[in-house]
């Protein structure tokens, strides 16, 4: 049998974008286990996704119109010095969205793109090698998940409905991939303050939260005080006072208003 990568080199086509090889697939079961065995600066893109994943392994409807995409970034140095990327990822890709026309945007902790209070994207990094990471995004564009997953009904928003003018979703996928390469060298550069920073004032007043810890049968609320110089929630409880929590230690987070 063909090892996967190989067959999908031939049965994709490849585009090239500003230092990005772009290969557009048919159908694939999540882009994010094709992208984590190829060099870093290449993205896959496919048309439907079978078996598309966010966070803690939940199930992300991947149907027909929508942006299902995974972009390989290089990681080098100390592991731990990346673990903000998901954080940086989500601010690159509002700022795209931004340049699009798109308003209202804001990061849910640690991976969400929210309009309001709609889901309009989610995002998934994962490290394959030790020296890099691939940086998954869903964006609901034409499609429609609520037609599929009836229990996200009203719990949805999509690029179709908040964009104006034609964009097709290469053009979509040149500009989210054009500012994430901008974010990588931010990060290198200038380090994750200015993108901590950026995230908190969009985050505005303290939020009502509730919490589920990992591994422990413990959920919980507090108000959400956005996030600290190394991307840890900030979390406000009467009885604990102020604590901070890296995204490993949080298995769901909800947002009470």
């Amino acid at each position: 049998m063909m090892p996967l990568v190989e067959s999908l080199v031939e049965e994709t086509t490849s585009q090239v974008s500003e230092g990005w090889t772009i290969r557009v697939a048919d159908e694939l079961r999540s882009t994010n286990s094709i992208a984590g065995r190829l060099p870093p600066w290449t993205a896959v893109r496919a048309r439907v996704q079978t078996d598309g994943r966010g966070r803690t392994g939940r199930y992300w409807v991947s149907d027909e119109g929508g942006l299902w995409l995974s972009a390989v970034v290089p990681c080098p140095g100390e592991r731990a010095k990346w673990s903000i990327l998901p954080l940086a990822a989500g601010w690159a890709f509002i700022t795209a969205l931004e340049k699009l026309g798109v308003k209202n945007l804001r990061l849910r902790w640690p991976n969400d793109i929210m309009v309001g209070r709609r889901k309009l994207a989610g995002l998934l990094v994962e490290r394959y090698t030790e020296q890099t990471a691939v940086v998954g995004i869903g964006v609901n564009v034409f499609n429609d998940p609520e037609r599929g997953e009836p229990e996200l009904s009203g719990a949805t928003a999509r690029l179709a409905d908040l964009l104006e003018g034609n964009y097709t979703l290469d053009d979509i996928t040149h500009v989210l991939l054009h500012s994430l390469r901008a974010a990588h060298a931010t990060l290198l550069e200038k380090g994750f303050a200015v993108i901590a920073d950026e995230l908190n004032h969009r985050w505005g007043k303290p939020r009502l939260v509730c919490v589920t810890l990992t591994g422990r049968d413990e959920t919980f609320s507090g108000q959400f005080h956005g996030i600290d110089c190394h991307g840890r929630l900030q979390l406000a409880t009467p009885r604990e006072g102020l604590q901070f929590y890296d995204a490993s230690q949080i298995e769901l987070l909800r947002e009470l208003e």
